[in-house]
């Protein structure tokens, strides 16, 4: 089946549905199925916007709400995890995933599905040391620290996902896996994106929480976005028993929804013609979340989930064959995923803006739903009984020097903190917490780095497999200044030329400079907080 495959989409739902139908027509057939790499902003009102962690003036409504209110619906089917700029009120409705609109299916904070036989699993938002071992304790209404913490990755998610061991086709997650740019064309990486040099030279760059999951899960694909610029690499793992055949793991990052940017790429997907053309439930994954449903944790305190070190009684919450027996009975041996999508939260209504919509925290039926048939607890609710008996997150004063997450105490066992890498992109959205780099800096990797590296010639190689010729609609207007974004794994051949649809070279375009005057030894010299760091990336980051 022919997947299509996004980077950070930012609301731009119109955009890459008509950038698809435009594929359809020139390709070899219809897109069976999206998936969306994280940043996907699925906003439906003010109220939403308002929980956006992004300065005021990159709040946009985008389109998201027309699909909300039915106005419009998903051409194709949708699959998307949650990146580090979301309207966290709606995701949290769903920390088990469900359907944000008609044909628009949200993974969860972590999650896996099955469509057409390819079984698919991601997991949302980005890696932050400080907050890693803390539980899932934020709440609308946010502060200014729990705004940003809400989207930061938590070790239970991780540790669930540690439990799986049947195959997985498809793995999602907004940011890198640490250390995967080793395996692909580093030269013309760090040529496109020098200002990563640095980090990638520590071995920094990236979520060493998603590295362990890559190891770990070892799936056929790896799809990342979070960086904004197009890398291919090749992961080949190692055989734990001479027997087994190494697997590989075939890794594509892709940009942001811009034009002239490698931000979508369709790819022909090994399925099972005899499976069924809906979304199913993957049996193995609710048996885990069965199994751990009693390592939830609501409160801001850390912890260290379960292993084998003679301080637990279990620390294998694996499912067995008893286990999945037992939830294909509770489930009447029917697998498919519901759609029960139903309308939360008012739909915005354009001539009826209501900037000062009161933000609630909301029960999702389709969660009540999910959790009363499996036997689960719903983290909201488990959050509003803690809210009313202890207080946990209620009513805050905005404070903007309030940054509790960050006092360093309690540190993850990572530890760096991988997401500085957003201080230092030009193209990422810029926050205060973003910047701020965090105080410990390992001095060797804290997962094991690769001990050879491919060959460059493999690397290009290999890009060149997810080389598609781009093709844009016709409302996806070009400026002069809009950058080709990377040509890693962009052409088949090295300067080959590829004609947009009014026949025009793409070498005759104007190129945005990348970068070369912000070196890491020149760019400590700005103050990070500067309202002129926002201005160069005004006319990507707000399109």
């Amino acid at each position: 089946m022919r997947v299509a495959v996004a980077g950070c989409c930012h609301g731009e739902l119109d955009k890459i549905y008509e950038t698809l139908a435009l594929a359809e027509k020139r390709g070899p057939g219809p897109i069976d199925l999206l998936l969306c790499c994280g940043d996907f902003q699925a906003v439906r009102n003010e109220a939403d916007l308002r929980c956006m962690a992004v300065p005021p003036k990159y709040r946009h409504m985008q389109t998201f709400y027309r699909y909300y209110s039915g106005e419009k619906k998903a051409p194709i089917l949708t699959v998307f995890i949650g990146g580090n700029h979301e309207a966290s009120n709606h995701l949290q409705e769903l920390p088990y995933g469900g359907w944000v609109a008609p044909n628009i299916y949200y993974l969860g904070l972590a999650g896996v599905v099955k469509y057409r036989g390819v079984r698919i699993g991601g997991i949302s938002g980005i890696f932050k040391s400080h907050d890693y071992r803390k539980g899932h304790f934020e709440c609308p209404p946010y502060n200014s620290a729990t705004i940003r913490s809400i989207y930061h990755v938590r070790n239970i998610e991780v540790y669930k996902l540690k439990q799986l061991k049947q195959p997985m086709d498809i793995f999602l997650s907004h940011d890198w896996p640490r250390s995967i740019y080793h395996y692909g064309n580093k030269k013309q990486l760090l040529k496109t994106k020098s200002f990563f040099r640095q980090e990638v030279e520590n071995n920094t760059l990236g979520s060493p929480a998603a590295s362990e999951l890559l190891e770990h899960l070892k799936p056929t694909y790896w799809f990342s976005a979070h960086l904004h610029v197009k890398f291919a690499a090749l992961m080949q793992h190692q055989a734990k028993d001479k027997e087994q055949t190494a697997k590989a793991t075939k890794f594509l990052a892709l940009d942001k929804c811009l034009p002239h940017r490698d931000f979508l790429q369709v790819i022909e997907i090994e399925h099972d013609p005899s499976a069924p053309q809906y979304l199913e439930y993957d049996i193995e994954w609710l048996t885990v979340l069965r199994a751990t449903d009693d390592l939830i944790n609501v409160t801001e305190r850390p912890w260290n989930m379960p292993e084998n070190n003679g301080l637990h009684k279990r620390w294998d919450y694996s499912a067995t064959e008893e286990a999945m027996n037992k939830v294909l009975e509770i489930l009447n041996h029917d697998l498919k995923v519901p759609c029960n999508f139903s309308i939360t939260a008012a739909c915005y209504d354009p001539t009826k803006p209501q900037a000062q919509m009161q933000l609630v925290h909301r029960i999702n039926p389709q969660t009540t739903e999910f959790c009363a048939q499996l036997g689960i607890t719903d983290l909201n609710i488990r959050l509003q009984k803690a809210k009313e008996e202890h207080h946990l997150c209620g009513e805050y004063e905005e404070q903007d020097d309030l940054e509790s997450n960050d006092s360093g105490e309690d540190r993850s066992e990572y530890n760096t903190d991988t997401s500085a890498l957003s201080s230092l992109n030009p193209d990422e959205i810029l926050l205060d917490e973003e910047e701020e780099e965090d105080s410990l800096v390992s001095t060797h990797s804290d997962l094991n780095t690769p001990s050879a590296e491919p060959s460059s010639d493999q690397a290009s190689d290999f890009s060149a497999s997810f080389s598609d010729v781009r093709i844009l609609p016709a409302s996806m207007t070009v400026s002069s200044d809009d950058t080709l974004g990377s040509p890693v794994g962009r052409e088949g051949k090295p300067g080959e030329a590829r004609e947009l649809e009014d026949g025009k070279d793409l070498a005759e375009l104007p190129l945005k400079r990348l970068s070369d005057e912000q070196e890491p030894e020149q760019r400590k010299k700005i103050k990070r907080r500067n309202q002129a760091i926002y201005a160069a990336v005004d006319d990507d980051d707000a399109a």
